[in-house]
């Protein structure tokens, strides 16, 4: 019985995926027009070149299956490398794409998004992995650096031994664009081991429930204040 429902649930998701490859496809076309030929010509090549290769040593059949598979697969990396690169741009631009960026840059790393914001919008996002801590912000370049320059001070209260890099998402001199930014970060130097990954995000999110938990001060209500009542306590 557990054979039988196993089945039934993989043939019932196969329509979904391959759906869902079929709307990936789609949605690459819009953005690269020749993503089909290009597909076509890398299955072609690589199946063409062991198949060669089997004439060439005696075993066509052998290496023509062999071909087959390896130019399915190189289709499929190819495929995926460039449906990537088209959701890139056609996220770049748009508030929170780098956090959605950061989100998927893989394991060992930690994305907390907007640990900082001003009113114009600009946004600091923090990851943190073997690299140290990355402070990644999207917005006008010449806005944020403050919002970097105050969170790096604040990183060093914390967490004084981690090395803390920043990073500016756009498309000037000096900013890493959107389809970079995750090539860029996994670029950077291994410095942490991942027990001290770890003990760096506990320390993070601890100041960050100290910071959110802290009490109203004591004492005669600010002027700007006087017209906010201060919460009721639960009667208990």
């Amino acid at each position: 019985m557990a054979r039988k429902e196993t089945t039934a649930a993989d043939a019932a998701a196969e329509p979904g995926r391959l759906k869902q490859i079929a709307l990936t496809y789609k949605m690459t076309r819009r953005a690269d027009s020749k993503i089909g030929l290009i597909i076509a010509a890398v299955g072609i090549v690589t199946f063409g070149v062991f198949l060669a290769i089997g004439f060439w040593l005696g075993h066509p059949v052998y290496l023509g299956i062999l071909g087959f598979l390896l130019a399915f697969l190189a289709m499929a990396i190819v495929f995926g490398r460039r449906a990537e690169r088209a959701a890139f741009g056609q996220m770049e631009g748009q508030p929170g794409a780098a956090a959605a960026v950061l989100d998927k840059i893989g394991r060992g790393w930690t994305t907390t998004p907007a640990v900082a914001m001003n009113r114009s919008q600009d946004v600091v996002h923090r990851t943190v992995g073997k690299a140290g801590i990355v402070l990644v912000a999207e917005g006008n370049p010449n806005r944020v650096k403050g919002l970097l320059a105050a969170e790096k001070k604040k990183m060093a209260r914390i967490v004084a031994d981690v090395p803390v890099h920043d990073v500016i998402v756009g498309t000037t001199d000096g900013t890493v664009s959107l389809k970079k930014l995750r090539t860029t970060l996994l670029k950077l130097p291994r410095v942490l081991t991942g027990p001290q990954v770890t003990a760096t995000n506990d320390r993070l999110r601890a100041m960050g429930d100290l910071m959110s938990n802290m009490p109203l001060p004591k004492g005669p209500m600010p002027k700007g204040m006087k017209g906010v009542r201060p919460p009721k306590s639960p009667r208990g």
